[in-house]
């Protein structure tokens, strides 16, 4: 039994990695507009700004949330809140409330983290390179707070064909 276990752990383990090491996704499959037709009106807008210290973001975040969006970390796949949250609605950065992703461009990718094929309107994440742990990838931050909210991928469905992977953590749904 003990033997059946750590086998299912290490091929999690596994699969986990292999889920977040695939290709960068290039910038040419973006979706022009609000693809939603949501109205974000209620919702701050992208270029209003906020910076924080650290310390006011430690006070504002729990730890595992700053360990992500502060510090880049990647929490553990399958343990999100928001990896099984099929609700009508929006889902929003923990940290500004920037609405990020509608309900209706989340897929299953069956990585272990939420994933969507585009974000609620272009300008409100913000891509940057990432060539940590030896991958190269492309880290998705938000741009009103500069907030790690996970990576992108070229493995998504269409219509982008991205696949973005982010920390459950580093949301917030907004039920409609």
């Amino acid at each position: 039994m003990e033997y059946r276990r750590l086998l299912i752990v290490v091929v999690i383990s596994l699969l986990s990695l292999t889920a977040c090491a695939q290709k960068p996704a290039t910038s040419g499959n973006a979706v022009s507009g609000n693809p939603t037709g949501l109205d974000l009106s209620m919702y701050p807008k992208a270029n209003d700004k906020v910076e924080k210290s650290d310390a006011a973001w430690r006070a504002q975040l729990s730890p595992e949330a700053f360990s992500v969006m502060r510090e880049a970390g990647t929490e553990r796949p399958f343990t999100g809140l928001l990896l099984n949250e099929h609700g009508n609605g929006i889902f929003v950065c923990a940290a500004c409330g920037n609405p990020l992703f509608s309900s209706s461009a989340k897929f299953e990718s069956g990585t272990g983290w939420p994933s969507f094929w585009a974000p609620i309107e272009p300008g409100r994440v913000v891509q940057k390179g990432d060539d940590s742990y030896g991958m190269e990838r492309t880290e998705i931050l938000c741009a009103r707070c500069g907030s790690h909210l996970g990576h992108v991928f070229d493995d998504g469905p269409k219509p982008t064909g991205l696949r973005y992977c982010m920390n459950s953590v580093a949301l917030k749904f907004d039920k409609k």
